[in-house]
């Protein structure tokens, strides 16, 4: 009797084509030997790692955490990252992880709205806000993936190209001050000394991605942070207390920042934001889906966005921020075409490790702050690079769309530009709008509603997801 044909392995398992079949197995289930797993892993990890730390520096900064306090900030990070990347990439049976190469982590999306919320809150009730905005979030996408397909259509490139670019505007105040020393009390604030640190390390950045060939190139970022705290020790500007005073292996105690408190300001622009990082994540899914050539569906991208919800909603348990896709890994896999899911379940380990000794999560604490400052002014000017790229692709030949931008981009840019421009305003609007990205974020999504839904049919023929 003749038996039925093998194909490729599905999205449900590993590969398990028999070896008498001719079929091969799929590459995202492709087993690969440690000889090319690690590589690619570790690929996968320099990519990764300086957007993963991000958020928990600016955040621990800004609510004034001591060098404990930032390295406890940091492991946490690291431990939801691993935690969500993994499942993200070997799945819980059909209910979670969409079973590709995907990276999750925190997003640096969040960060505006988180500090918006930091600036808002009463000393030590900061972390306690943010968690429990976040956590509501976290809830808000476990109920609305299911049924995102139906919301795409509000969500097209000229909205998430908004939204993106202004990630990136809105946060370049944050490396510039931290290239002028970081502590904007101090005496030395802007001294030459730290700009020229700043620039230092800027530039060897640059001769990397100038110079630098496959691996190198694309651990530039990191090679320059490392390069800039050696040139910092013989002028004593590298701090090492951290790393001596952290614990060797520790887990993250939960709630160890306050139990969560539940703004309904905090809240709603935390939702906002949740909106917007579900559709990155669904484009990369969508992405990464044609580079692997496996198809992407809709209850694939359920499962993913459902990793997203668990994360985000368990993160702040033990110190974690809101959850999306790393669309610089999607990068990664299309560059190296090494499309197996387990390399990445394999980075997703490393990161878990990373988190569970403190003491690894601290070298990143020990980075002077005008060397984070010249390499964040490369991080977060590529963030609205991407979303230039996505505004390109928007169709803005069209009169309405250029108004739309201009208007959302304006008014995302109001609290940059004049940051007492909300004060007296009540204290759930400041919340609200003196983020510039839930600010921009929400008048490109009633702008896009206004122009191309209410009374007409929708114009675009652009499809509704782009990766960025």
């Amino acid at each position: 009797m003749a038996q039925p044909a093998q194909g490729p392995a599905t999205a449900e398992g590993p590969c398990s084509t028999p070896p008498s079949s001719p079929a091969p197995c799929h590459p995202v289930d492709e087993k690969l030997p440690a000889s090319r797993l690690v590589p690619a892993a570790l690929q996968h990890i320099a990519a990764m790692y300086a957007g993963v730390v991000t958020p928990p520096l600016i955040i621990g900064q800004a609510v004034g955490l001591d060098a404990a306090g930032m390295t406890r900030l940091i492991a946490a990070s690291l431990l939801i990252a691993g935690c969500a990347t993994v499942l993200q990439t070997l799945g819980a049976g059909r209910f979670a992880g969409n079973r590709l190469p995907f990276v999750n982590a925190a997003s640096s999306a969040g960060i505006a709205p988180m500090l918006a919320i930091a600036e808002t809150s009463a000393p030590g009730h900061q972390l306690p806000a943010i968690y429990g905005a976040v956590m509501v979030a976290g809830v808000f996408c476990l109920a609305v993936g299911p049924f995102f397909g139906r919301l795409l259509r509000f969500f097209p490139p000229l909205v998430t190209g908004v939204v993106i670019t202004l990630i990136g505007v809105t946060l370049m105040p944050v490396p510039v001050a931290w290239a002028q020393g970081g502590d904007r009390t101090a005496a030395d604030f802007g001294a030459m000394r730290y700009l020229a640190l700043a620039g230092f390390t800027l530039v060897v950045i640059l001769l990397f991605q100038r110079f630098g060939k496959g691996f190198v190139k694309q651990i530039a970022l990191l090679l320059g942070l490392l390069i800039g705290t050696l040139a910092a020790i013989p002028f004593g500007m590298a701090d090492f207390g951290a790393l001596r005073e952290a614990p060797v292996a520790a887990l993250p105690a939960p709630f160890a920042f306050g139990a969560p408190e539940f703004q309904p300001a905090a809240i709603l622009s935390l939702c906002i934001v949740m909106l917007v990082l579900m559709t990155e994540s669904s484009a990369g899914m969508l992405a990464l889906g044609e580079i692997c050539e496996r198809r992407t569906d809709g209850r694939t991208i359920t499962r993913g966005l459902r990793t997203d919800g668990i994360a985000t909603l368990l993160g702040p348990v033990f110190g974690g921020f809101p959850t999306s896709a790393f669309a610089q890994n999607v990068g990664v896999v299309s560059l190296t075409r090494v499309r197996s899911r387990y390399v990445v379940a394999t980075a997703g380990c490393a990161l878990l490790v990373l988190g569970a000794f403190p003491v690894l999560g601290a070298v990143v604490s020990t980075v002077p702050m005008p060397v984070l400052g010249g390499a964040g002014i490369v991080l977060f000017g590529s963030i609205a690079v991407s979303g230039i790229r996505t505004l390109s692709e928007a169709g803005l030949d069209d009169s309405s769309n250029i108004i739309l931008v201009a208007v959302a981009l304006g008014a995302g840019i109001i609290p940059l530009a004049a940051p007492t421009f909300y004060a007296d305003f009540p204290a759930w609007a400041q919340t609200v709008l003196g983020s510039g990205i839930s600010a921009g974020a929400l008048v490109a999504v009633l702008l896009n509603l206004f122009f191309n839904h209410l009374g007409t049919r929708s114009r675009h023929t652009a499809p509704a997801l782009k990766s960025s």
